[in-house]
């Protein structure tokens, strides 16, 4: 064991060293970069077999499609103007949630069903009922479940509304990004106040009141003021949640971003002061903050659950959902146990011709060993928390806190900074680190060192 690490109080993470250096964001652990095809088809329905019939799972769906492909995104989706392929799509889904029942063998409970794409809500009416149907059919849904849908304003209106609460969603994600027409026109995303006034009311007038807004900062030509009028314009809606995402601009990865202009994109000083506006105005408008990216309202769930130290991370960002087993359905949709993990297959075609042969789509995974359960587990808790006492978290995994040593030296550095203190197994990130929590994070990841993958940066 270390001695306890200084802290630097002068230094501010705007230093561009730290505010441009590469990390994952760890909705995961290890990060889907590090799959490999040694988790195979075969292995993922020996997991699925020896699912505990009484343990609750989670559901996760993937759609996709867009009607266009704005030029931020870094989802894996793909422009489809007609619905037939959207159709064919949908009755992919409806055959993989029957494989899936199969290899399970029993009907698992399901807590938590979230839609993700994409754009879930394209899916014609009768293809959505016959997945909820297909779901309904394979599953017991508690009736407590949360169910989930991400949205894109533009195409609510009053009759998908009364099919989303018709298949039973719960709660409602609309992807505004930002309401100023300068920085819409830049990313491809043309969206005006009525029309998400529009998608709210239509909701609420369901019955559908849990909605969440999904804002970015460090998109072309926002500005501290741009931005503070977005959370302005937000806060009159009174959404119970609000996920506030750095741009990832990734043009190597996603090549629709090459139409945005790079000059007009914000540094990483101007990023830094973007987020600090926003987290500003929504404290003032009376959102708390929920680890990096999400805030709530103090009587929501998420909020309740972060001041409690019961928060968890997975591949939606911060959640609610403490299920141990998640199931992706859906092509580079990405399925876990306490074995691992298992990703479909990212090719819609692929993965379709795998679903019709009768063979569940799983193209890479990663098998998980105890040293890979215990720094998910330490990484899940910084990301939460912005602390984690290890000799408690090591002692759960039946280790000693010298099991990661290694992270010692790595936190040297961001300590003397002044991003976090080391007091011997008590690791708390500072209020001045907070914006950087995923440095701290990936000093517990044995992978990222000797990763060649790249991934966002910092703040």
């Amino acid at each position: 064991m270390v001695a306890a690490m200084a802290q630097k109080t002068t230094k501010t993470p705007l230093d561009l060293e730290y505010a441009t250096r590469s990390v994952p964001r760890y909705t995961s652990y290890p990060t889907a970069p590090h799959f490999d095809t040694s988790v195979t088809a075969e292995i993922y329905r020996g997991w699925l077999a020896g699912l505990d019939p009484t343990d609750p799972i989670s559901v996760y769906l993937h759609v996709p499609y867009c009607r266009t492909i704005c030029h931020y995104c870094g989802c894996h989706t793909k422009g489809a103007r007609k619905d037939d392929p959207v159709i064919d799509y949908a009755e992919g889904l409806v055959e993989e949630i029957r494989l899936l029942g199969e290899a399970i063998g029993r009907r698992l409970p399901v807590a938590h069903i979230h839609w993700g794409g994409g754009t879930p809500s394209l899916l014609p009416t009768e293809s959505f009922r016959a997945v909820v149907k297909a779901l309904r059919a394979t599953f017991d849904i508690l009736p407590t479940v949360e169910h989930a849908i991400e949205l894109d304003p533009r195409t609510v209106r009053e009759d998908l509304a009364a099919l989303l609460a018709e298949s039973g969603v719960t709660r409602a994600s609309l992807g505004v990004q930002d309401f100023d027409p300068a920085v819409q026109k830049a990313i491809g995303r043309i969206q005006p106040i009525e029309t998400v006034e529009r998608a709210v009311a239509a909701l609420r007038g369901a019955g559908i009141t849990a909605i969440n807004f999904d804002l970015m900062y460090g998109l072309p030509h926002q500005t501290p003021e741009t931005i503070r009028r977005t959370i302005e314009l937000t806060h009159g809606f009174a959404p119970s949640r609000i996920a506030l995402f750095g741009y990832a601009h990734v043009p190597w990865f996603k090549k629709h971003q090459r139409l945005i202009d790079e000059a007009a994109l914000p540094g990483a000083n101007a990023r830094f002061e973007l987020e600090q506006t926003a987290r500003a105005a929504l404290a003032e408008y009376g959102y708390e903050a929920v680890g990096l990216d999400h805030f709530a309202l103090s009587t929501d769930e998420m909020a309740v659950k972060a001041r409690t130290g019961e928060l968890h991370r997975n591949f939606q960002g911060y959640t609610t959902d403490d299920a141990g087993t998640l199931i992706g359905i859906g092509c580079s949709s990405i399925g876990k146990t306490a074995q691992g993990f298992a990703q479909n297959d990212p090719d819609i075609g692929r993965w379709r011709k795998a679903v019709d042969a009768g063979r569940l789509p799983i193209a890479k995974g990663k098998a998980l060993d105890d040293d890979d359960r215990l720094r998910a587990a330490i990484i899940e808790r910084v990301m939460c928390d912005y602390a984690v006492d290890l000799d408690r978290v090591c002692a759960a995994h039946g280790v000693t806190t010298d099991a990661v040593a290694d992270a010692f030296e790595r936190l040297v550095e961001p300590a003397r900074d002044g991003l976090v203190v080391v007091d011997g197994a008590k690791i708390t990130v500072t209020e001045a680190g907070r914006p950087l929590v995923r440095i701290v994070a990936a000093a517990f990841d044995v992978y990222l060192a000797r990763a060649a993958a790249r991934h966002s940066v910092a703040v």
